[in-house]
């Protein structure tokens, strides 16, 4: 069995892992990814066509209806090439008010959210180091799509910087005895962080498509994306996990 090594320092952890997948991407037209699943089209993040962005990419089923308030379930292959055009909506929420640090406007919200957005330098090379945030907003507002969070500079200094989504407020954290009753895992709760999980699962599976290297991968966040990453009540150092 595969072990992933966690290593946790000043509240920034670092997932090491050995995937490879090809990356195909050309200047002259929209980049085109092959992940595990399938492909996705991206855009050019600038004029010069030096960073490519992957937006709105699904790293889970949509938690609605009978996967609502369950574990993130992994994504359904598809044929064809799928559009990574546009932002996928915020996960559901409510509104915040312009006067708020946390406020985006009025965002597009849905449960069907769980996605992620990649910014990668296509002309430095792979195994590139990867960078993946996770936005604030008290794990109940936010979005990782905020234009604060764009990745592009971040590319071009050479990082490969990925931003989520992750489900929030009642929908990401309900614990509920009757949840309870109907989990194979005897517990609720926490759907936001296996969300959080589900993420970093699809970057180890995926990211080399992208010229990233899935051994050098570390996580950080912003007020509760940092709570999310920063873990307390237990050692800080190098665990073991499957």
């Amino acid at each position: 069995m595969r072990k992933t090594v966690v290593a946790v320092v000043c509240g920034l952890v670092a997932l090491v892992c050995g995937e490879s997948l090809v990356l195909s991407q050309a200047s002259s037209r929209n980049p085109v990814v092959q992940t595990s699943v399938g492909k996705l089209e991206g855009r050019w993040a600038d004029a010069e066509g030096g960073v490519s962005v992957f937006r709105g990419v699904a790293f889970a089923r949509p938690p609605v209806r009978d996967l609502r308030w369950r574990p993130p379930l992994a994504v359904e292959p598809w044929d064809g090439t799928v559009s990574a055009a546009e932002f996928g909506p915020a996960c559901w929420q409510t509104r915040n008010g312009d006067n708020s640090p946390y406020g985006r406007g009025d965002l597009p919200r849905s449960e069907d959210c769980l996605t992620l957005n990649i910014w990668t330098p296509t002309n430095a090379g792979d195994r590139l180091p990867v960078m993946v945030w996770f936005h604030g907003g008290g794990h109940s507002s936010g979005v990782g799509s905020a234009r604060i969070f764009d990745g592009t500079n971040m590319a071009r200094k050479g990082v490969l910087l990925v931003t989520a989504n992750y489900r929030l407020g009642p929908l990401g954290f309900s614990a509920h005895p009757a949840l309870t009753a109907e989990s194979s895992h005897g517990s609720s709760g926490n759907y936001g962080i296996l969300d959080h999980i589900a993420a970093l699962e699809w970057v180890r599976d995926n990211i080399a498509a992208f010229g990233g290297d899935p051994s050098n991968v570390t996580i950080f966040g912003q007020s509760a994306g940092s709570w999310s990453v920063c873990p307390s009540g237990y050692d800080v150092g190098r665990r073991s996990v499957s």
